[in-house]
């Protein structure tokens, strides 16, 4: 019985992190790296992301593209759906660490 509480306790406890720490931190990390709100900053990480992708399309960053999509995030923040997937992937993957943390 103490294994299981433990378990579950790790569970939730990772759930928890995972569903708070991906929705509070994912647009801090955008910022950090370079995605603004006043567009992509120069000398960034997300600049460099740009002219990679600029270049593999011919002169421009496709719409849709990895690229065109975080700087979206960065500059108007998630959509509810996109909140609501990054709350249920880091709520997963918290999930399975705190299973697996639990059982050491």
């Amino acid at each position: 019985m103490k294994d299981v509480l433990k378990t579950v306790i790790g569970v939730t406890a990772g759930v928890a992190a995972g569903t708070v720490g991906t929705v509070v931190l994912a647009p801090v990390v955008l910022g950090l790296v370079g995605f603004t709100a006043g567009g992509i900053a120069a000398g960034s990480i997300a600049a460099g992301m740009m002219s990679s992708a600029a270049i593999a399309n011919g002169g421009a960053v496709a719409a849709g593209s990895l690229v065109a999509v975080l700087q979206s995030v960065g500059a108007a923040g998630f959509t509810a759906a996109t909140t609501a997937g990054a709350a249920t992937t880091g709520g997963v993957i918290g999930a399975v660490l705190g299973r697996r943390n639990s059982r050491d």
